[in-house]
């Protein structure tokens, strides 16, 4: 196995072992590419894709407002996060229903998991342990 992942690094890197060509890397990732992806999804499972989507831009928006705002100095701008912060929201909400759970019970699930895990508050003890996660 040594000897094969030497003459793949090899190969990959070159007979000088100078970093890999861009075309060399598109060609080997291109490997596990897939054609078609062979399914149908429902008009439900688009509007669910749609919506994630939908949330991790704005979430990107959020973070990009936050970064600016410390590391660039701009300020924290709390009226543009509002509005970002409610796109993230209706998102959120969008996707609940779009997966027929209820926002509610949503928030009461987030809730219950965080008492579990930081039962006294947050500690960095507990967020080491994750109880919730490994069932200890």
């Amino acid at each position: 196995m040594k000897n094969y992942q030497q003459a793949v690094t090899k190969q990959l890197l070159g007979k000088k072992g100078e970093n890999m060509e861009a075309k060399d890397y598109q060609k080997e990732a291109a490997r596990t590419l897939i054609e078609e992806p062979g399914l149908e999804p429902s008009n439900n499972e688009i509007m669910i894709v749609w919506n994630a989507l939908g949330l991790a831009g704005e979430a990107g928006e959020v973070a990009d407002l936050i970064k600016k705002g410390v590391f660039h100095q701009h300020g924290l701008d709390k009226e543009k996060l509002k509005k970002e912060l409610g796109d993230c929201l209706w998102y959120i909400a969008a996707l609940c229903s779009n997966l027929g759970l209820d926002l509610g019970d949503v928030m009461q699930s987030n809730i219950d998991k965080l008492k579990l895990r930081y039962p006294n508050g947050f500690t960095t003890e507990d967020s080491k342990k994750r109880i919730d996660m490994n069932g200890s």
